[in-house]
């Protein structure tokens, strides 16, 4: 690995542990089929699991079977993702940041205990839609609407990306 910053000698022994895993893991299992999966326009949910058993789903949460990592961990795991496939670090960080977080800091207790260790483990997925024809990544411009209907959601709009 070349490191033209000599980063590696600020890493704590956890951190290189961390990174050294998550290596493996992307040279082993991830490099392998990306490609594939790139040409079929499909994404590798066989990974899931693995990636839920490494421990990189809400990482940087303490609890709730998350693995309580720094925020440097973190960032040396999304690096080595995205070193494979910029869908396998946007799910990670969508599932981390954008859905476990927000449960964590301004959920429930309840909804800690019922949601956190069921993403932590990649039995439930998140998922984030924001960007709209009409509007970019402009949330005052979104015109996507969600009505309940019963049990269910109803949902109306358009997206051009869903991570």
């Amino acid at each position: 690995m070349l490191d033209l910053l000599d980063i590696e000698s600020e890493l704590s022994g956890d951190q290189r542990i961390v990174r050294e895993a998550v290596a493996k893991f992307v040279d082993e299992r991830a490099l392998p089929i990306v490609s594939t999966h790139f040409e079929n326009h499909t994404f590798p949910r066989e990974l899931i699991r693995e990636m839920a058993d490494l421990g990189l789903f809400g990482s940087t949460l303490c609890g709730y079977e998350c693995s309580g990592l720094d925020a440097i961990s973190y960032g040396l795991i999304c690096q080595e993702l995205e070193r494979a496939d910029s869908a396998l670090r946007s799910f990670v960080s969508v599932q981390s940041s954008l859905v476990m977080f927000p449960i964590y800091e301004y959920g429930t207790d309840d909804q800690r205990r019922q949601y956190l260790p069921q993403l932590a483990r990649g039995e439930l997925i998140g998922c984030f839609g924001l960007t709209e024809p009409q509007g970019g990544s402009d949330p005052g411009n979104m015109a996507t609407t969600a009505r309940r209907r019963g049990n269910d959601w109803v949902l109306n709009g358009a997206k051009m990306w869903i991570t």
